[in-house]
C-alpha cells in the first residue's frame, strides 16, 4: 500500500510525493528471511526531484544475498564546507543532479555468512553554487573553491566509478524492525580510471550491529550499532565523503539513518565514526515508543579524531505497527543535534 511522503523544509519548499516498501518471501520455506525493496519519490515546491529505489533480497534457500540501490536526484542542500569544526554561520545552498547505482551480489558461504563483490557508480552534474550564503556572505562553496578545498573538476561534478569485495553476517531474526541478533557488514571499494572513474580513491567501512531483548520479553528491545567509514589515496570528491546525518541513508550506509538531529552532511571528511543506540518499547495496541543516542566524528586523517571533537545527538519517537506479520513499523522521530540542528523524521521501517 502507498503511503503518502510529505515534508516542508527550507531549501526544498513543500515537498510530496509516494513512498512503497513490498515485502515478501520467495518460496514457502519460512527458514528464508523475507525479502523488501523500497520506492520513493517526491517533487517540490521548488521544482526539485528524488526518484529511489532499494533492494534487500534473500534468494530462496538465502543461497544469495542481494543489496543495491537505483536512484536519482535533481535536489538543493546546505553546505557548511568540509571538516568536524564546520560552522553554522557558513550555511550556504548548493545544487545538483545526481545518479547513484549500487549494487552488491553476495552468495552464502555458510550459516548467515554472504560475501560476494559490489559495484558503485555515481555521475554529478550541474552543480551550481550561484546563491549567496547565510546573511549574504559568499557562498560556502564558493570560497572552498577559491580555496583549493574543492577542485574544479568537483565543481563540475564527475562519474566515479569502482568495485570492491564485500562480506555479511546477518543473525537478525527481522530485516526490518530486529528483536535479537548479531549483523556484521564489510565492505571495500577501489575507484579508477579503470572502471571509468574520474576519481581514484579507496574506501573501507565496516558496520556491526547488536539487537536483543530486555527484561526477559520482546516488549524491550536495545539496538546498538557503530558504523565507521575510511578513505585512503587520492581525492574523494565532495559528495562521496564521509558523512553523517538524519537523511543520508541508501545502500551507502546499508539503509542505516545516522545521528538523527543533524542535518544531512552537516559534517563531512575523508574518515568518519559513529555510535548510536536505541532503546525500543510497546506502549499500546500497535503503538510503540524509543528513545535514541549517538556520537560521532568526522577528520581528515585517522589520528585527527579525539574525544573533544565527537558531535550528539538525541531525540525520541513513537512507531504505528502498520504490519504486524512482517513488523513493518511507520516511524516518527524528533532528534536534536550538535551544529545548531534539530528535525522531525517520518519514515517507513527502524533507523537500523
Amino acid at each position: 500500500m502507498p503511503i503518502p511522503v510529505l515534508f516542508s523544509q527550507q531549501e526544498t519548499g513543500l515537498a510530496g510525493g509516494l513512498s512503497v516498501l513490498p515485502v515478501w518471501r520467495f518460496g514457502t520455506d519460512t527458514t528464508t528471511r523475507k525479502s523488501n525493496a523500497r520506492f520513493v519519490g517526491w517533487v517540490s515546491q521548488k521544482k526539485q526531484t528524488s526518484l529511489q529505489v532499494t533492494h534487500n533480497v534473500f534468494t530462496p534457500g538465502e543461497k544469495l544475498y542481494l543489496l543495491g540501490e537505483l536512484s536519482y536526484y535533481d535536489v538543493n542542500f546546505f553546505f557548511y564546507g568540509i571538516g568536524n569544526d564546520t560552522r553554522k554561520a557558513d550555511e550556504s545552498e548548493v545544487a545538483y543532479k545526481l545518479f547513484i547505482f549500487n549494487q552488491r551480489v553476495m552468495p552464502r558461504i555458510a550459516p548467515n555468512w554472504f560475501a560476494g563483490l559490489q559495484y558503485r557508480f555515481t555521475g554529478l552534474r550541474d552543480v551550481k553554487y550561484d546563491q549567496s550564503g547565510e546573511g549574504g556572505k559568499v557562498n560556502k562553496f564558493q570560497t572552498d573553491l577559491t580555496a583549493g578545498r574543492i577542485s574544479a573538476l568537483e565543481a563540475t561534478g564527475g562519474n566515479t566509478s569502482g568495485f570492491g569485495p564485500a562480506i555479511l553476517y546477518d543473525g537478525r531474526d527481522n530485516v526490518l524492525a530486529t528483536y535479537r541478533g548479531q549483523y556484521l557488514h564489510m565492505h571495500s571499494l577501489f575507484t579508477g580510471k579503470y572502471v571509468g572513474s574520474d576519481y581514484t580513491f579507496s574506501r573501507f567501512q565496516v558496520d556491526a550491529r547488536h539487537f536483543q531483548p530486555l527484561f526477559g520479553t520482546t516488549k524491550t528491545i536495545l539496538a546498538l550499532q557503530y558504523l565507521g567509514q575510511f578513505h585512503a589515496g587520492g581525492k574523494v570528491p565532495f559528495r562521496e565523503l564521509s558523512a553523517f546525518g538524519a537523511d543520508l541513508g541508501g545502500s551507502i550506509y546499508n539503509y542505516a539513518t545516522l545521528m538523527r538531529g543533524i542535518y544531512e552532511g552537516r559534517f563531512r571528511d575523508r574518515q568518519m565514526m559513529t555510535v548510536q543506540g536505541e532503546i525500543r518499547r510497546k506502549l499500546f495496541w500497535r503503538f510503540d515508543g524509543a528513545v535514541f543516542g549517538a556520537v560521532g566524528e568526522v577528520a581528515n586523517q585517522l589520528d585527527d579524531f579525539s574525544f573533544a571533537g565527537m558531535k550528539y545527538a538525541a531525540g525520541v519517537g513513537g512507531r504505528f505497527q502498520f504490519n504486524r506479520r512482517d513488523r513493518l513499523n511507520l516511524r516518527l522521530d524528533y532528534g536534536v543535534g550538535s551544529g545548531g540542528n534539530s528535525g522531525v523524521y517520518f519514515s517507513v521501517g527502524e533507523a537500523f
